[in-house]
């Protein structure tokens, strides 16, 4: 009989060899990841698993790149690699997460463009109407936090928090105190947060 374990899995640097760029070690602790569920995602449970075969394909990618410019001396791209790798790994640790409690997250599986630059002076172009009366800022904070959550590059983290900091400050005081918009902002940062390694994500260990 095949038994889960959760670990939660730190961001780090280790040594040597291909951990040296994993991002991760990881220490034995028993937990639940999260307490509260969200709004089910327009998906189901069997896309989780498709998801993680594609992001498994694309860290494979990204490892071969890793390689190839540590190899020709690239040492620029060669970090960047290395942050979207960590990121990437990250993103899988997440599903594989959401897999194992049988829970559809995160909130949307794909892979939105995103061009807005970090110190960019214009609005980010959303697929929700720019307004920020209630019912609109809602429907920005909720797409906000599906795009934060759906980063798998650093370049993605970044420009995501700017935008968030740029656009949170536009809705009037009362609208800002909207509970519905308060915690999808507040989980758009957890979102990044966790990809970016700042906290913590509990990895699957599964034990026959």
């Amino acid at each position: 009989m095949k038994c889960i374990w959760l670990v939660l899995v730190l961001a780090a640097c280790s040594g040597g060899g291909k951990s040296q760029y994993a991002g991760t070690d990881t220490t034995t602790v028993h937990t639940s990841w999260a307490a509260d569920e969200e709004s089910p995602p327009p998906y189901d449970k069997a896309a989780i698993g498709k998801a993680l075969s594609t992001e498994r394909a694309a860290e494979m990618k990204l490892e071969r790149e890793v390689s190839e410019h540590e190899a020709a001396g690239n040492y620029d791209k060669l970090g960047l690699a290395i942050q979207d790798l960590r990121v990437r790994r990250r993103f899988i640790a997440t599903l594989e997460l959401c897999e194992a409690q049988d829970r559809l997250c995160p909130p949307r599986l794909d892979e939105p463009a995103w061009p807005y630059a970090v110190d960019s002076d214009e609005d980010p172009k959303l697929d929700a109407p720019l307004r920020f009366d209630q019912g609109s800022w809602q429907k920005v904070a909720a797409e906000l936090h599906g795009r934060a959550c759906a980063c798998r590059t650093i370049n993605c983290i970044d420009s995501m928090n700017a935008t968030i900091d740029r656009l949170e400050k536009r809705p009037t005081d009362e609208v800002q105190a909207d509970e519905t918009s308060i915690v999808e902002i507040t989980r758009a940062r957890e979102c990044l947060f966790r990809l970016r390694g700042r906290t913590k994500i509990p990895a699957v260990v599964y034990v026959e």
